[in-house]
């Protein structure tokens, strides 16, 4: 057996290929990694609560690794932090690392050099499939998953439940699985799931980040998932 770890967003592409990755009998998914921001206690990115990542995992039925990182890290912190983590999982005999990602070559050749560093190999199970296909795949399966995070001009799209209309509606040039970070999603119901997650849309904001590589900001829409189990 092959003793991995898989790289979970909680969004539809992660959960896809666990899908995927669960049906090979040679791979033993030892944790779910995700990274988390510890000044809001919410994953990194995709905005969604802690408690409800923690719901996830529970549901999943495989334990969750969180790496706590600051708000708004720089690459040097973001790498060293991984290191660590990923130094300690190898000592535990961890040996593949496994992706969601679909087609951004720069991203795969990236991570499967950090990895090669550390003496982990890379997997990904979804790689250069078709993203219309992968989506309505996704949707026949019985998955459902809900639209958390979205570029500006998108707004209407934050705090849909993706169906097959979803994709009829998305404007030309936006990846129907928003691969380019179009959009990201939360995964709350399917068939790898013992029990759907509750949760109680909340308020809808809009965020600016520093753009990585012009002198720009991104403007990003997140609506916020209430987990009516937490007090918070």
């Amino acid at each position: 057996m092959i003793a991995s770890i898989f790289n979970w967003s909680g969004g539809k592409d992660s959960c896809l290929a666990l899908h995927y990755i669960l049906q090979n009998p040679h791979f033993d998914v030892r944790y779910l990694l995700t990274t988390v921001n510890e000044a809001y206690n919410r994953v990194s990115m995709h905005g969604v609560r802690e408690s409800l990542l923690i719901q996830q995992a529970n549901s999943l039925g495989i334990p969750l690794y969180q790496v706590r990182l600051p708000e708004m890290p720089d690459m040097a912190t973001y790498e060293q932090e991984m290191n660590k983590h990923l130094t300690l999982l190898k000592n535990q005999g961890i040996t593949h690392s496994i992706f969601g990602d679909l087609f951004l070559a720069d991203l795969k050749a990236y991570r499967e050099t950090k990895l090669a560093e550390i003496g982990i190999m890379a997997e990904f199970p979804l790689w250069e499939r078709n993203t219309t296909a992968v989506l309505k795949e996704f949707i026949s399966l019985g998955y459902q998953t809900i639209v958390v995070c979205a570029q500006q001009g998108l707004e209407d799209f934050c705090g849909r439940v993706i169906d097959e209309r979803f994709i009829e509606d998305l404007p030309e040039g936006i990846d129907p699985c928003g691969e380019n970070g179009e959009f990201h999603t939360f995964v709350f119901d399917g068939p790898l799931f013992k029990k759907p997650l509750d949760f109680i849309l909340g308020e809808k904001i809009f965020k600016t980040f520093p753009s990585l590589s012009e002198e720009t900001e991104q403007g990003y829409w997140y609506i916020d998932l209430i987990d009516p189990t937490s007090a918070g």
